[in-house]
């Protein structure tokens, strides 16, 4: 057989496997999958540097399927060339449980780098995968050995660069000149309504061209173009678009170039056709030609073959470079230095204080050389959100070394970038914003959370205490909504020395995003004892200020900003003869893992006389203060006014606490 026999042999199996995993589920999208075979067949088997037996190689390309609705081409793929993906997890396709969900789901399916399915989250997810890479290689890779050098490759869609989020993220890509990121555009013509020019008709091409991107033209089903292509985009320092010009549906009697092969199974009859169009048996379902899975078996061997030569490379770099060999084995296996907690601030008390969003600025650059894989940056915002790591230079073009990001106003690209970084590994990424703008991360920071990855997410000026520039950037909701979402850890520490240990636990919080939401303008200092050390963060809530009694009167919980007016609260109840105890609770997420016992031991059911505040919604605080409880905090939107007037206009005031106790 001839090589482009076998090639279009290989191609055609992806088809086949693709159309009979969407027919078997009667769900699914067959078309791109068809379309793009063979751009995937030429990526995977003669370009992608990867190890099925070892899918998580520290220096194996990455390779995302941004248009994630395809996702039987990335599971057909992975089992080809001998990923832990069997024929049964083929046909298991978008079953309850299956390897092979209806979108791909990072940590569900190995050789899966990252969840896709929202368009364009894929494409912006890479740009952070690509700024690792540069970033670890500056920082390891030596005249005599180059440690790290992989690539990260996408497929993309129309629907991909019609979204805003690749628009930000091309935009930053080609900014940064990030020459290792090399996507394929799946340019079918075809959406869900129809065809594209519906509502896409400009010159993608020159779009990415005025981005600063090295743009190829090719025709996506001629394997010789798909090689050069390829080859071309390794070379050029430019991150690289390759147009590939396809037919959705490829060899489709009916269904090809029509959007009617998109998102539903071609049919029974239509796929009898296809392969009998392809020359093969058509009553043969899930089927792979002996001589198809001996080439694609081979990236099995390849892959062991380039991990060894790497393994070899990183035993001479080890003896050449000891101390750099074991920070980098400490940073790609996430390890965090043990001095982290001593590296830790200690804030004196200070009736004035300070902003959190200062005290957090000055906790980052006390703890940076003890975590120098902290890589971070803001939208920006670096004035105004303190994520400067002071003496560390720029991220950019000219210094991908640098741990500042400027990201500019592209807050929904940051956080996609964000979890990039977090997924490539080594790094451990920080991105800051104005709290309110988590409206524009939200779509990231939700797959964050669904993937479990440790972004972490600064977020400051975090409620009506912003002041003069009003409701339009005055969080109310925005507590309440990230509380709502599984797998997000929400920190809102009440002075210096609670941000201080709020940064500790997003550090070392491994099992999804961290968001820290911290304040413009300032709040005390507390002091501290071996009864309300700071360190009680990490148990989300705790007794900051106990009663007298064994049993308070009353229980006055506060977060952030409000957790010294619970303390004056309790003062002025005092003077009544009324004894309070104050609890800080920074992180209900924190607090709900802690035991029923010690739950208790904070906020004990026989004190039904309850009251919190917070300036946010109430939403949600019923669960703490109990039905008898009451909630102090804000329900509408904020208003443009001095903070002090905003507070005292809006009752967010220790005299409201009172009031809530006495009635």
């Amino acid at each position: 057989m001839s090589n482009s026999s076998l090639g279009q042999l290989c191609a055609d199996t992806i088809r086949t496997l693709s159309m009979d995993g969407v027919q078997k589920a009667n769900s699914g999208h067959p078309g791109m999958p068809m379309g793009m075979a063979d751009v995937a067949y030429v990526l995977w088997t003669k370009f992608l540097k990867h190890n099925p037996k070892n899918p998580n190689w520290a220096d194996r390309d990455r390779f995302i399927l941004s248009a994630g609705h395809g996702s039987m081409l990335i599971y057909s793929l992975l089992h080809l060339t001998g990923y832990d993906v069997s024929m049964d997890d083929l046909k298991d396709f978008r079953q309850t449980r299956s390897k092979t969900p209806g979108h791909p789901e990072y940590g569900m399916t190995p050789g899966v780098e990252t969840t896709t399915g929202p368009l364009g989250q894929g494409f912006a997810t890479g740009v952070g995968m690509a700024m690792a890479e540069r970033f670890l290689a500056s920082r390891f890779n030596t005249v005599s050995h180059t440690l790290v050098d992989h690539y990260t490759y996408a497929i993309v869609s129309d629907g991909d660069l019609m979204e805003g989020i690749s628009h930000e993220a091309a935009s930053f890509a080609g900014h940064q000149q990030l020459g290792k990121l090399i996507y394929l555009y799946d340019s079918n013509s075809i959406s869900i309504d129809g065809s594209t020019d519906l509502a896409f008709t400009e010159d993608v091409a020159k779009r990415f061209e005025a981005y600063n991107w090295h743009v190829l033209k090719i025709d996506g089903h001629n394997h010789n173009e798909i090689e050069t292509a390829i080859k071309e985009a390794q070379s050029t320092e430019q991150p690289s678009l390759i147009v590939c010009t396809t037919h959705i549906g490829y060899g489709s009697p009916n269904k090809q170039d029509t959007a009617g092969s998109h998102g539903s199974p071609l049919g029974e009859d239509e796929i009898k056709l296809t392969k009998e169009g392809y020359g093969w048996d058509p009553e043969k379902s899930f089927f792979v030609p002996e001589k198809a899975l001996e080439v694609f078996r081979n990236e099995i061997e390849k892959g062991g073959e380039a991990e060894a030569s790497w393994n070899k490379l990183f035993e001479e770099y080890s003896t050449d470079n000891s101390e750099k060999a074991s920070q980098f084995t400490q940073w790609i296996n996430g390890e965090i230095s043990d001095e982290l907690e001593n590296a830790l601030p200690v804030f004196e008390a200070d009736s004035k204080g300070m902003a959190t969003r200062a005290s957090s600025g000055k906790v980052l650059n006390a703890i940076k050389d003890t975590v120098p894989n902290m890589l971070g940056g803001s939208a920006d915002l670096e004035g105004s959100v303190k994520t400067k790591l002071d003496g560390e230079g720029i991220f950019s073009s000219e210094n991908h070394g640098g741990r500042n990001t400027h990201y500019g106003v592209r807050e929904h690209g940051m956080a996609a970038a964000l979890n990039g970084m977090a997924l490539h590994g080594g790094v451990i990424p920080f991105g800051g914003t104005f709290f309110v703008f988590t409206d524009y991360c939200r779509p990231s920071i939700r797959l964050a959370a669904l993937m479990k990855v440790p972004s972490i997410f600064v977020m400051t000026h975090d409620s009506i205490g912003l002041g003069e520039d009003g409701p339009t950037h005055q969080p109310v909701e925005h507590l309440a909504s990230l509380r709502a979402m599984p797998n997000v850890l929400v920190l809102r520490p009440g002075d210096a020395n609670e941000v201080a240990y709020s940064w500790k636990k997003a550090i070392e919080h491994k099992t999804g995003p961290s968001v820290l939401v911290l304040t413009r303008q300032g709040i005390p200092t507390y002091d501290r004892n071996e009864k309300n050390p700071a360190s009680m963060v990490e148990k989300g809530g705790y007794i900051f200020a106990d009663s007298e009694k064994e049993t308070p009167d009353v229980i006055l919980i506060g977060t952030g900003s409000e957790l010294h007016l619970a303390v004056n609260a309790k003062e002025t109840l005092k003077e009544k003869g009324i004894d309070a105890r104050v609890v800080s609770m920074p992180s209900w997420e924190l607090f709900d893992q802690q035991s029923a016992e010690y739950q208790e031991q904070v906020l004990p059911s026989s004190v039904t006389n309850r009251v919190s505040i917070e300036a946010g919604t109430t939403f949600g605080w019923s669960k703490y203060v109990g039905p008898a409880g009451k909630s102090v905090g804000i329900d509408t939107f904020g208003e443009s006014g001095p903070a002090g007037e905003l507070y005292q206009h809006f009752g967010i005031t220790s005299e409201e606490m009172v009031k809530a106790v006495l009635s």
